[in-house]
């Protein structure tokens, strides 16, 4: 005991004296540092620099001549001369101009400008002379222009960031071989496409250990290479280029160096070559998203160091190779979005460091079993959709691993519901919709969802009642669509275990859902895309359902509800999709017009009245007007130009029909549909619709005209007005429509000629025109003469092909071409013309020298009383003959 507590005294007297000689030494140091001073000239140079400086995040506020500049912020000195040695500067709000003070600055060695907004000024040339920098950053600070030769001057530098200035470029590079020393070079995003000797150049700097030049718009590797000296190169990043070419094979040389090597996206062909699997030190290896064919080589599995491989988005076929089991340090396996056949290796399973396994839409033909997981406990993300497999495990199995990440849709799990999912308790993600689940879902699996996010349960065959669905604060989206969920959605609205909810999407569509829409949408304030249709709901739409006022997307569409759309709906100011067709509505709210964001607009079979409001046409930016199927009467707004989606081509992103959710690395994404009839078909648009410019106004009771001003829609590709009782002419000017594919005016009472400019519409392949009052000849043209004879049918007057009425002189007279019509119209101009000159001239040269001469004048009326007499007296003679001669005869 007393040996113990002697030992104890002797150590703690030990580490007394350590930790005195340590502080010592310290406060030794910092009061020598406290005693070097700021060196003058450096301290004026740096606020000179300043005063040239916009410093907008005020970084630069202890720049202060009061104060010395090796205490200011950003600001490093030597700790014997006192020498300005770094500034670091970087993503700090500076802007304005980089004075040439710098160069005062003779010991600086490291400057760092980066994450800064220079507002597109060059690269100050003078950076060049300052000959003791080692360190130079100036990377994302929008810079532009040329890079300056003088920089090749700085043959100390060790460093050099010009990443992401994407204005910046160089005529050549021959003035990088001054740089000596380099040992990192980022010139990602600068063009340097005008030098084709690029890569020569590079490869002659001895110290060059990390070279990036990524979006360089570089177009060759210079295959044709047979050596390539990247003596000391370790990190290899020439991703988002044009190369257009196979994989050269000198990357054979950097066999004993190359750690890092990304050509990621850049348009690279053939297959994967031999001299890639020659790269044994080879850690990080990413030719996702190129071209690349054929089988994935055997000798993948040489390449034993690597941590990371992306083999996603190629052409890649045949099976993955057994040898992938050798990849014993994988720890992200990218094989997605290829044409992979055949199974599954099961080496795969003893890849006990894989983290992430991406391996969804490829063509297997293969069944995934316990076997494919069996060392995988450290598996965090999984994604096999469409990948055309079967997961076929016990359903007493317990996973190895804990996933975050399971995306696994359109792949056979079913019938049953997968119990191993109830042991996966760190899951944020899961998509199992499609994979042929049947049955009633349990209710672990809802009191399970603590830490998840999206859940899509979707296409499916899940029974469940609502009631017994339990949402945790952290899910935001849930999609069930296309199942047999039943109940009251009442119930499941107006839970008080998930009135905390943070749900953005809620898609239920096509169940089984019933009873009326509840009041309790102030609960669910984060919605941003709903979707109630196709189910079995009653009743009337709340008014409480304006306090959704996140909401983008409306839809209540092939249900029973009734009554009038509530006003309180304006307070939803963002909505850019309302779907409320099949249903029994009353009329369309003139307060329609307020929702200036909206995109679509569907309200078609919902049995509407009356008029269609004028304030629709205040909706500027909507794509799509679908009305049919209705008991609206009136005429067509003529104020439809005004809806200026349709009339002028746009860039606007109809991408808030769709939410990406990120998750290990990997993108999801929900989209909206909308059922649309463009072409006389009902079509489900997702993605494409953005693609879209539809009006669709027809099975009405409208009357009146078809507006001219409709034609003032160039961008609109579906027009359909038929089953009306329109009448008028088709207007002469729906030729300038020029992107009109489908144009249905069937069954009204048009009349007159089909106009000529109809034959303008070269993308039409659609067109109806039948059961109208039309005449004339139809206009010749490609396109027109294309369609069958039945669009054209229930017009008596109109002839001409594909009709096989043909016509008459008369009415080809009539219905000339629009060019001889000119020439016609030319001729008869010139005939009344030509009369109308020489009856002004034959008039004024008469009356005129009568109006102007009184001699003639007088002698003109007396020869004309003259000639009144002689007729006079002429015709009563003459009268006076033919009374005798008449009775002479009756005698």
């Amino acid at each position: 005991m007393a040996a113990s507590f002697a030992n104890f005294h002797v150590l703690f007297l030990i580490w007394f004296l350590s930790a005195t000689f340590s502080l010592s030494f310290y406060f030794f140091k910092a009061e020598s540092i406290s005693n070097v001073s700021c060196n003058q000239k450096d301290k004026q140079a740096l606020l000179t620099l300043k005063r040239g400086l916009t410093d907008h995040g005020h970084v630069l506020s202890s720049w202060s001549d009061h104060k010395d500049c090796c205490i200011w912020d950003r600001v490093f000195c030597d700790n014997k001369t006192g020498r300005v040695s770094e500034l670091h500067l970087s993503y700090s709000r500076l802007g304005g101009e980089i004075s040439g003070s710098l160069l005062q600055l003779e010991h600086l060695n490291y400057l760092d400008l980066s994450g800064n907004d220079f507002n597109c000024t060059p690269i100050p040339a003078f950076l060049g002379s300052m000959y003791s920098l080692t360190d130079l950053d100036l990377s994302n600070a929008n810079f532009c222009g040329l890079i300056p030769h003088q920089l090749g001057n700085l043959s100390s530098l060790h460093y050099l960031f010009l990443w992401n200035n994407s204005n910046i470029y160089v005529d050549n590079l021959r003035w990088m071989s001054g740089l000596s020393a380099i040992q990192y070079l980022d010139l990602s995003s600068a063009d340097l496409h005008r030098e084709v000797d690029w890569l020569q150049i590079m490869s002659k700097f001895p110290s060059l250990s990390e070279l990036y030049l990524q979006n360089c718009q570089l177009d060759s590797l210079n295959p044709s290479l047979g050596f390539v000296n990247f003596t000391s190169l370790r990190v290899l990043f020439l991703s988002e280029n044009h190369f257009s070419h196979e994989i050269p094979n000198w990357f054979s040389n950097l066999s004993t160096s190359l750690l890092e090597l990304e050509l990621y996206n850049s348009s690279l062909k053939g297959n994967i070559p031999p001299s890639i699997f020659n790269l044994e030190k080879l850690e990080y290896l990413n030719l996702g998203f190129n071209k690349l064919t054929e089988q994935i080589p055997e000798p993948l599995g040489q390449l034993k160091l690597l941590t990371y491989l992306d083999l996603g988005f190629n052409s890649l076929n045949g099976p993955i190779p057994s040898s992938v089991g050798n990849l014993s340090r994988i720890r992200s396996l990218y094989l997605d979005q290829n044409q992979l056949n055949g199974t599954i290796p099961k080496s795969l399973g003893f890849l006990s460091k894989l983290e992430t396994f991406f391996v969804g839409d490829n063509s297997f033909t293969s069944t995934v079993d316990e076997g494919h997981f069996t060392k995988l406990s450290k598996l965090k993300s999984l994604y096999m959709s469409k990948a055309s497999l079967i997961f076929n495990v016990n359903s007493n199995w317990v996973p190895p691993f804990q996933l975050n990440y399971a995306s696994m849709s359109s792949i056979k799990i079913g019938p049953n519901f997968p119990s191993w999912l109830q042991s996966q308790r760190s899951l944020s993600f899961l998509d199992m919709s499609m994979s042929g689940i049947s049955g009633k879902a349990p209710g672990w699996f809802w009191n399970g969802t603590s830490n998840i996010t999206f859940i899509n349960l979707s296409n499916n065959h899940i029974e469940c009642d609502v009631s017994n669905i339990f949402l945790s604060s952290s899910v935001k989206v849930l999609n069930i669509a296309n199942n047999s969920f039943y109940g009251p959605i009442s119930t499941f609205l107006c839970q008080k275990k998930i009135r905390k909810n943070k749900l953005e999407i809620l898609d239920v569509s096509n169940n089984l859902l019933s009873g009326e829409l509840s009041h309790c949408w102030k609960y669910w304030q984060s919605l941003i895309h709903l979707n109630l249709g196709s189910n079995n709901l009653v009743g009337r739409i709340p008014y409480s359902m304006g306090a959704l006022v996140n909401l983008q997307s409306l839809r209540l569409q092939n249900n029973s509800i009734c009554g009038d759309i509530p006003s309180s709906l304006k307070k939803c100011s963002n909505l850019r999709l309302i779907d409320m067709g099949n249903n029994h509505l009353s009329i369309i709210p003139l307060w329609i017009g307020e929702m200036t964001n909206l995109l679509v607009l569907r309200l078609r079979m919902s049995e509407f009245k009356g008029y269609i409001p004028q304030q629709i046409c205040q909706l500027s930016s909507l794509r799509v007007l679908d009305l049919a199927n209705n008991s609206l009467s009136g005429s067509i707004p003529n104020c439809l130009k005004n809806i200026s989606a349709m009339a002028f081509p746009n860039s606007y992103d109809i991408s808030f029909f769709s939410m990406s959710f990120s998750y290990s690395y990997a993108y999801e994404y929900y989209v909206a549909n909308v059922q649309l009839v463009p072409k006389g078909k009902e079509m489900e648009y997702k993605e494409n619709l953005n693609l879209v410019r539809l009006i669709d106004l027809s099975s009405n009771n409208l009357s009146g005209s078809i507006p001219v001003e409709i034609s003032d829609l160039s961008e609109l590709r579906f027009l359909n007005l038929s089953r009306n009782h329109l009448m008028g002419k088709i207007p002469e000017k729906i030729g300038s429509m020029k992107e009109l594919e489908s144009v249905d005016l069937s069954r009204n009472h048009l009349s007159g000629k089909i106009p000529p400019s109809m034959s303008n519409l070269t993308f039409l392949s659609l067109l109806d025109l039948s059961y109208n009052n039309l005449s004339g000849r139809i206009p010749s043209s490609t396109q027109l003469q294309s369609f069958d004879a039945l669009r054209y049918i229930g017009n008596p007057q109109l002839c001409g092909d594909p009709l096989p009425k043909n016509c008459t002189i008369e009415e080809q007279f009539l219905n000339r071409s629009p060019i001889g019509s000119v020439e016609d119209d030319s001729k008869n101009s010139s005939f009344y013309i030509g009369m109308g000159v020489g009856f002004a001239t034959g008039f004024w040269a008469i009356c005129g020298a009568l109006f102007f001469n009184r001699t003639w004048r007088h002698a003109y009326f007396r020869f004309a009383d003259e000639i009144k007499d002689w007729i006079y007296v002429t015709t009563m003679i003459k009268m006076n003959l033919l009374e005798k001669l008449r009775v002479c005869l009756s005698k």
